[in-house]
C-alpha cells in the first residue's frame, strides 16, 4: 500500500490539540521510514543518510519510496512531501556542510524560510530540533557556553552537578545540530564565543579545573546550523574569525509564482484552520495577492512594467500573514467581497518603517493597478476602485 505522509498530531496532557509541533514529532512518520529505507552509509551520529536528508526536505518528487522489507508499524511505500520551496542544490550543499562538521550560516532576506529549513535539517540529522540559541541583544555568553544552578552552586561550590547546559554544551555532548536563529542579533563579543567551540570543537570550564570534567569536548556529529537576515536593523556585524568558521548560503525568495501562491495558499489553509474555521478565500484573489507581493519585491511587473520598490521586504512569509488574515476575515467576518479588505492589509504590511513606503504603495495603485484595470480585468478594476482606501 502507497501513503502519502501527513503531519501527525499530538494531544497534551489537558487534551487540547497543541497548534505549533516541532518538525520532528510532525513529520515523525517519514522520519522512521527514510530511517528504514535508506540503509546507505551515514555521517557519525546522523539519523538519516545524507541522501536521505535531501529527500526529507525537498520530497521524493510525488514518487513512492519503498522500503526493502517489511518492518512493523512502517507502511511498505511512503511518498515524501516536500517541506522546502526552493533549489535541490542549495539543500544538497547545506547537507554536504553537515555533515563535513562545519558550521552552515543561512542567510538572505526575511521571511525566506531560512529558520525553517534549519529546523528540518536539524531535525532530520539529529531527530531534535530542540536545541536552539535564539540571538536577541540581550543574549549572553552563557547561551553558547553554560550557566549555573546557583543554589548547588552555594551549597556545593562549583560541580559538575552544579553546571547548567546551554543547547550549545548539550548538543557538543550528544553529538548533534544546535541552531543559533538570527546570530548577528547578539552582540560581538557574544557572537565570537562560538569562534573556539566551532575551531576546537571543545569547551572548556575554567571553575572545574583539576578534575576531569575541566573541559567537554564534541561527539561526532556536533555541528552548528545559524541563521542570519540581510537587511534587518539593530544587527552586528560577525567578526572575519567567525565568518570563517562557517559556510555561507544564501536563502533566496522563491521564484516561481506559481510555487509560491501553491506555499501561500497551503500555510495560509492551515492557519485559517488552527483558528478554528475553514478556508474560504477565492484563488483569484491569492493570485491578486501574490501579484502584488512579487512586483513590489522585485521592483517589475510581470508584464515588465517598473515598479518602485518600498523599503520593507515583501517577503513570502508576509504574503501567508496576509491571506490568513484575509481567511480568517471571511470566515468570522463575513459580509461583502473579501477582495476588498486586500489593499488595507496590503498598506499594513508595506508602512511599517519608511513612511515614504506608502507613497510607493500609492505609485504601485497609479501604474500596474490601474494599467491592468485599463485591460479590462474586473478583478484590477475593482482593486483600482478600492485606491481610496489606502489613503
Amino acid at each position: 500500500m502507497t501513503v502519502t505522509a501527513a503531519p501527525t498530531a499530538a494531544e497534551p496532557a489537558d487534551g487540547g490539540a497543541r497548534r505549533s509541533l516541532p518538525a520532528e514529532e510532525r513529520h515523525a512518520a517519514e522520519l522512521a521510514f527514510l530511517a528504514a529505507q535508506d540503509t546507505g552509509p551515514r555521517p557519525p551520529g546522523w539519523l538519516l543518510t545524507p541522501r536521505a536528508v535531501v529527500t526529507f526536505v525537498c520530497g521524493s518528487d510525488g514518487a513512492a519510496l519503498a522500503l526493502p522489507g517489511r518492518r512493523t508499524g512502517l507502511p511498505a511505500k511512503l511518498v515524501i512531501a516536500p517541506k522546502f520551496v526552493g533549489e535541490r542544490a542549495l539543500v544538497e550543499r547545506c547537507v554536504v556542510t553537515l555533515a563535513g562538521e562545519r558550521g552552515l550560516l543561512l542567510t538572505g532576506e526575511p521571511g525566506t524560510a531560512k529558520s525553517m529549513l534549519s529546523e528540518l535539517l536539524a531535525a532530520a540529522v539529529s531527530g531534535t530540533s530542540a536545541l536552539t540559541v535564539q540571538g536577541t541583544a540581550g543574549t549572553t555568553e552563557d547561551a553558547f557556553r553554560y550557566g549555573w544552578n546557583y543554589a548547588l552552586l552555594l551549597a556545593q561550590g562549583p560541580t559538575p552537578q552544579a553546571l547548567v547546559d546551554s543547547p550549545v554544551l548539550a548538543a557538543m555532548r550528544t553529538g548533534r545540530v544546535v541552531r543559533v536563529e538570527e546570530i548577528t542579533r547578539c552582540l560581538p563579543e557574544v557572537q565570537d564565543a562560538l569562534v573556539s567551540l566551532l575551531s576546537d570543537r571543545r569547551i572548556s570550564v575554567p571553575e572545574l579545573t583539576a578534575t576531569e570534567d575541566a573541559q567537554v569536548a564534541a561527539a561526532p556529529g556536533f555541528t552548528v546550523i545559524a541563521t542570519a537576515n540581510l537587511r534587518d536593523r539593530g544587527v552586528s556585524e560577525m567578526s572575519a574569525a567567525l565568518k570563517r568558521r562557517f559556510n555561507f548560503e544564501t536563502v533566496e525568495p522563491i521564484a516561481d509564482a506559481d510555487a509560491e501562491a501553491a506555499l501561500i495558499r497551503r500555510q495560509a489553509v492551515a492557519a485559517v484552520q488552527r483558528a478554528g474555521a475553514a478556508f474560504e478565500v477565492d484563488d483569484a484573489v491569492l493570485d491578486a495577492l501574490v501579484t502584488v507581493f512579487r512586483d513590489l519585491r522585485c521592483g517589475r511587473s510581470a508584464e515588465g512594467w517598473d515598479v518602485e520598490r518600498p523599503g520593507t521586504v515583501m517577503s513570502t512569509a508576509e504574503a501567508v500573514q496576509v491571506a490568513a488574515s484575509l481567511g480568517v476575515a471571511a470566515a468570522y467576518l463575513p459580509g461583502g467581497d473579501v477582495l476588498d479588505l486586500l489593499p488595507g492589509h496590503l498598506l499594513g504590511v508595506v508602512r511599517k518603517d519608511d513612511p515614504a513606503d506608502h507613497g510607493r504603495l500609492l505609485g504601485y495603485w497609479d501604474g500596474p493597478v490601474r494599467r491592468r484595470a485599463e485591460d479590462g480585468s474586473a478583478m484590477w478594476r475593482r482593486l483600482w476602485d478600492l485606491r481610496g482606501s489606502l489613503r
